[in-house]
């Protein structure tokens, strides 16, 4: 293709030719497949060869040989009415599991939906990650995962981990192909750590860029990785739990079917060798077939495969509804794991508050105070302050004055306003953009940048994009956090003069301004034709630093605009860090300051009643914010979660202090302000090694260590990053705290749900193997008192409808009334202990007495329709005590309601009506194929009234104290001994790991779990959802290649390094605070000083206990 056609291509020829950026979507398993899969269990497959051999000894028995002319040929039916009930189970299963493929296929799908900057003809806009093609200029911000592969262009500062694609653990800085060219030869070879290809899957750390996209989809570097590498998911901790326990029973329940059929088939060869009765070859087959069939059956019935089935479609409930109320679950194992969180660290911005940035105060110069709509609140404005203990009620500051944010035009002379104006509209990456859901213009981009946009447009100062594309930029600065700052330095129109524009962290920024600009009073002509400045004495410094702490305690964020004019550039003696590029700290002084703005992220509704929420479910919360002690301190008053006994404590305090100190420090920390990715990591691993189930929030790139250690890492769908989505559990899509309270409930859900089916189905198996045998050896005919139709049906009770009913409660306020359970909690309570026991000796009972003593009891001869009635109402009995007990496993608390919330759930009473009208039609209709027969009224009270006392039953058992009942337990082994101490840590082999090999074992082990367009997590996440007690240690395939990684590394000039991805600045972001609050740490002021951390840390303490 010639090159002027290849640069006039179309976007769809150009979609034609190299592809579209999606990967082909795995092919999910068809109803028949999940069928046949069905099938293929073994037991079911036993179960089809007897259901075969019976239809064909029937229909040999029904057609094959002569039979009374008053008897119909039904022998058919049973072999028949197996394979239906075969179907029914199979089916059933089949479908749940196709239904519940195609709701997670609809929640990749949606997961998968993010949005990506390209300029197409000139234009910035916002396109589907799905729609970019060959040839398309994307560009690089923060915090992005790049989607396509491309050649960088041009930019500023960008640099980019590729650790998840090459192992290489430093952060790649990207420049241009030519400059690639120029450092190779003035260098002599490549650059170290240097080059100019964007690799797809790639997180950019810092900087702003451009690159063209040249490969997209599955032909990209990562899209080729993740179609190499697909696999299916795993098992969730409590599936594989849950497996296990399936496992055992079927176990026994195969060994209790093999019992039964030895000993009957000892009494047949006696018989056969005694004729005794005397029998047909026929009859001697089909007696053989009838053991066969029943031993079958029993084993049929003890194995519970409704198991996997309860924790599948509870956990397919349940993010179901969790999607509905804005939590996308991207790990199943995450929603068991929350059900029993102790800790939840939580950020402030955009979780605990709205994340809509506004400006609403702030200063012009030092003296001008303005407010959004002052007369409504008159508290943002501190220009009145008086001078403490004056009696004459003098003011501080003199020359400070208040007016309204509307008022700031008519007091700002037109060149401090445009210079106010070009320092917000150019020193930013935010643009205006169409909603995609309202179509309205809104402001795209950092919360900070689109609120000091939005605060010049609504002052009606000219439009921010023809102010920067009439800028003749020089060189860019982006937001860094070793520095809290970014800036741009501009060629000032009609001089050779250039101006550097700053914004930032105000108790940062101000330290770095000698001047101030000035502002006077309304009126004041006289001034208003020039941007006049003077000199910041030591009384402006002290209102400065009073202004920002006065803002701090309102919860605002407080943003220093700066400027700096310089006769050349770059400038005489400054240090150049590249090319284009000088150094900071170099031209980052002598400022002059524009103004000081206080931008507000008020609360979110409903978070303080979230927290208490938290509070009373056992769940502490703890706030990390890199915001001031200040702000966060009267943030975390107004949530809730600094309460007495609390600790507020920095960043760098924290993490200087020694493992044992740190220790005691983090079960009362509350606050943590002014704290790195790295202090959040370091709190999680700690909060964890005191045995804490801990939940992280993050947004941020550098969030992604903290997210992959805590045992669930919650993300914002709205603020946050790709880098935090890839390293989460579960999303929140409305980033709102509140959710995560959702979350608690919905595990505890889903935990309740698989142990409510878990009582039911094995008190059901254990009665009916115990009757199966007991009554099929007690039979001189081989049968059983219920027969292999019977079983199978009852099998659909306690496996398939019961998995139903009992998994798809909804959540209610009422899983928060109790503590979370430790992670060594046993699957099995006292209390299902006993209402397993229970009930199973009850049905056990009632079912062999009416089986021997029914005619007795209801008073009839002996004869075959009486032996048949009997028959009926035995198995009546024994399925309206099935139904009575799944009521009462609707609750494992020992508290008697057990119809509480029942309305709320439709499938319960849809599934429980069901069940009773199928029992009564096969009791009227079923007949021959069922081996029942009509009943009276008397014998459907007495069923009925027998289920009932189930119920009875089960709320006797719960009136019995756990206390004795769980001394007999443990001593029997039955549950654990609590007083006996774990021998072996779950973390101890990944402790001992050296630090550079395990983070190139975590970074090249990604691979192994991607899918779809996200990271399924790596080893952090890993060890957190499968880490037991018990576990034995598995080396992976991949570290037989660590020698040779070793090698390669150590040859490639590998040292290991200091700091780590999650804070590449290797900075500490807190040394600023230090002119704010001078304290290591604050105690809650209504703690008590008997308190033994206060006499412990007195002398720490006493400087800084005050409120």
């Amino acid at each position: 293709m010639p090159a002027k056609a290849a640069y006039a291509a179309s976007l769809d020829e150009r979609k034609r030719v190299y592809g579209a950026n999606i990967l082909p979507h795995r092919a999910s398993k068809s109803l028949w497949k999940l069928m046949w899969l069905a099938l293929k269990d073994k037991v079911l497959i036993l179960l089809s060869i007897a259901a075969i051999v019976s239809l064909a000894l029937g229909l040999f028995q029904d057609f094959g040989t002569p039979r009374p002319a008053d008897e119909p040929p039904v022998d058919w039916v049973e072999g028949v009415a197996i394979c239906v009930a075969i179907f029914i189970v199979v089916m059933v299963g089949s479908v749940n599991d196709w239904q519940k493929e195609r709701q997670f296929k609809a929640l990749n799908e949606k997961k998968e939906e993010r949005g990506v900057k390209v300029i197409r003809s000139g234009t910035e806009r916002v396109i589907d990650v799905r729609e970019v093609v060959v040839g398309d200029i994307c560009l690089l911000e923060p915090g992005e995962i790049v989607p396509c592969d491309g050649v960088f262009l041009e930019g500023h500062n960008v640099k980019c981990d590729e650790s998840g694609a090459t192992g290489e653990s430093d952060a790649i800085k990207k420049v241009s192909y030519q400059d690639c060219i120029n450092l190779r030869n003035r260098e002599g070879h490549e650059a170290n750590h240097t080059d100019c290809f964007v690799v797809s899957g790639s997180k950019v750390l810092e900087g702003v860029g451009t690159y063209v996209v040249i490969a997209v989809g599955q032909k990209s570097f990562n899209g080729r990785i993740m179609m190499a590498l697909r696999g299916d998911s795993e098992n969730t901790p409590l599936q594989l739990k849950l497996n296990d326990l399936a496992e055992l029973i079927a176990k026994l329940g195969s060994a209790a079917g093999l019992l039964l059929f030895t000993a009957l088939m000892i009494r047949f060869f006696v018989q056969l060798g005694t004729n005794d009765p005397p029998r047909t070859a026929s009859q001697k087959g089909i007696a053989f077939v009838q053991i066969l069939i029943i031993s079958v059956t029993l084993v049929v019935v003890a194995v519970p495969e409704g198991l996997p089935l309860a924790v599948t479609l509870a956990l397919a409930f349940a993010t179901k509804r969790m999607t509905k109320e804005n939590l996308l679950v991207r790990v199943l194992g995450s929603c068991e794991t929350m059900a029993n969180a102790s800790v939840v660290c939580t950020d402030k911005t955009g979780t605990l508050t709205q994340n809509v940035m506004t400006v609403v105060a702030g200063s012009v110069g030092i003296h001008a105070k303005f407010v959004h709509r002052l007369d409504q609140n008159q508290a943002r404005t501190n220009a009145d302050e008086e001078v403490e203990g004056e009696a004459s009620k003098k003011r501080r500051h003199a020359d400070d004055f208040s007016l309204d944010q509307n008022e700031l035009a008519g007091v700002l002379s037109p060149p401090l306003k445009d210079l106010f104006n070009d320092a917000i509209a150019i020193n930013s990456t935010a643009f205006e953009d169409d909603d995609p859901d309202t179509g309205k213009k809104v402001f795209v981009g950092s919360k900070t940048e689109t609120a000091l946009l939005k605060f010049a447009k609504e002052l009606g100062w000219s439009h921010y994009a023809e102010i920067r594309s009439s800028a003749d930029i020089v060189q860019m600065i982006p937001f860094s956090s070793d520095r809290k700052a970014m800036g741009v330095v501009v060629r000032l129109p009609k001089s050779n003069t250039y101006r550097l524009h700053l914004k930032g962290a105000s108790e940062i920024l101000t330290k770095r301004c000698n001047d101030h600009v000035v502002v006077y009073r309304q009126g004041a002509d006289e001034h208003r034709d020039g941007v006049e400045t003077q000199a910041i004495d030591e009384l402006k410094r002290e209102n400065i630093d009073r202004t920002i702490i006065f803002y701090a305690n309102q919860t605002l964020r407080t943003i220093a605009l700066c400027y700096r004019d310089f006769e050349s550039w770059p400038p005489p003696g400054a240090r150049h860090v590249s090319e284009d590029e000088v150094e900071f700290e170099d031209i980052a002084q002598d400022m002059t300051l524009i103004g000081i703005v206080g931008i507000e992220d008020p609360l979110r509704e409903g978070v303080r009643d979230a927290v208490a929420d938290c509070h009373k479910a056992g769940v502490t919360v703890k706030m990390c914010t890199g915001d001031n002690v200040l702000t966060a301190r009267s943030i975390a008053i107004q949530c809730g979660i600094y309460t007495k006994g609390g600790i507020i404590m920095e960043g760098p305090i924290f993490r200087q202090l020694s493992k044992s100190d740190r220790m005691e420090v983090v079960s009362r920390l509350q606050v943590l302000a002014r704290s790195s990715p790295e202090d959040k990591k370091i709190l999680v691993e700690s909060l964890r090694e005191l045995g804490e189930i801990v939940g992280v929030t993050g947004d941020g790139t550098n969030d992604g260590p903290a997210l992959k250690t805590a045992d669930v890492g919650f993300s914002m769908g709205i603020a946050g990053t790709e880098v935090a989505k890839e390293a989460s559990d579960i999303i929140l899509m409305d980033d709102n705290f509140a959710s995560i309270v959702k979350a608690i409930m919905w595990g505890r859900c889903v935990n309740d749900a698989v142990r409510k089916f878990l009582q039911f189905q094995i008190s059901a198996n254990i009665t009916a193997v115990l009757i199966t045998f007991i009554s099929a050896v007690a039979s001189s005919s081989e049968s059983s008192v219920l027969s292999a139709v019977q079983l199978l049906w009852i099998n659909i009770i306690m496996d398939t409808f019961a998995a139903l009913a009992l998994a798809t409660d909804p959540a209610s306020t009422a899983l928060l009334d109790r503590k979370p359970e430790s992670k060594t909690a046993p699957l099995f309570s006292v209390d299902m202990y006993k209402q397993i026991f229970a009930q199973s000796a009850y049905q056990t009972t009632i079912t062999l007495i009416f089986h021997f003593l029914g005619l007795s009891i209801l008073g009839l001869e002996a004869s075959s329709h009486n032996d048949s009635i009997v028959q009926t109402l035995v198995f009546n009995i024994f399925v309206f005590a099935q139904i009575f007990n799944s009521i009462n496993c609707r609750r494992l608390d020992r508290k008697l309601n057990v119809f509480e919330g029942v309305t709320r759930n439709y499938y319960f009473i849809g599934i429980t009506l069901i069940e009773i009208a199928v029992q009564v039609l096969i009791v009227f209709v079923g007949g021959a194929a069922f081996q029942v027969t009509e009943i009276g009224g008397r014998e459907w009270g007495i069923s009925i009234a027998l289920g009932f006392v189930a119920l009875l039953v089960g709320c006797l058992v719960r009136l019995i104290p756990n206390k004795p009942v769980e001394k007999l337990f443990i001593k029997i082994r039955l549950l654990p001994n609590p007083n006996v101490l774990p021998t072996n840590s779950p973390q101890a082999d990944a402790e001992s790991w050296n630090r550079a090999i395990e983070l190139v074992r975590d970074n090249l082990g990604t691979f192994a779990k991607v899918r779809g367009g996200r990271m399924r997590g790596s080893s952090f996440v890993g060890k957190s959802r499968n880490a037991r007690l018990d576990e034995g240690h598995i080396v992976p395939s991949l570290m037989t290649m660590v020698p040779t990684l070793i090698a390669s590394s150590v040859g490639a000039g590998w040292a290991p390094q200091s700091g780590s991805l999650s804070d590449p600045a290797h900075n500490d972001p807190s040394r600023s605070t230090a002119a704010l609050w001078e304290g290591k740490f604050q105690i809650h002021p209504e703690t008590s000083p008997d308190d033994p951390f206060i006499q412990k840390w007195k002398s720490r303490a006493d400087a800084v206990r005050q409120s």
